[in-house]
């Protein structure tokens, strides 16, 4: 196979999971307008994933375990797990499956504040980790 056959499939291989993100970004936003959320926004996503939150007696942010740069690996602070980027430019799996979106959303956020994040926080999230 040439060079340009490996960049032609490449770049195909690109576009098809950016477009499975992006559907799947767009069908749990949808859930979440149905709720009465939106519009969503990237900027409240940033705040709010770079908030501090005292929850178990200590500060936490979504940054405390996903590191400050989302291209990177970060490691989750109580277990030490590796914790794969959080950039779907980078990480591909990221925002592609609305199940593992829901799950990680309900767990992160309860984990990080204590509590379930609103429908309008889930989507201003996603809207902000689709930009990466």
């Amino acid at each position: 196979m040439s060079k340009t056959s490996i960049a032609v499939l490449g770049g195909l291989l690109l576009a098809l999971t950016t477009q499975v993100q992006a559907a799947a970004v767009d069908d749990l936003q949808a859930q979440l307008r149905a709720q009465g959320a939106g519009p969503f926004s990237a900027a409240a996503g940033d705040t709010l994933w770079h908030s501090k939150s005292i929850h178990a007696g200590e500060a936490r942010s979504c940054a405390s375990c996903h590191g400050a740069d989302l291209t990177k690996g970060g490691r989750h602070v109580t277990t030490g797990k590796s914790i794969e980027p959080m950039a779907p430019s980078v990480n591909p799996q990221r925002l592609s499956d609305v199940a593992k979106m829901q799950k990680w959303l309900k767990r992160n956020c309860h984990w990080t504040f204590g509590r379930q994040c609103t429908a309008q926080e889930q989507g201003d999230i996603l809207a902000y980790l689709r930009t990466l």
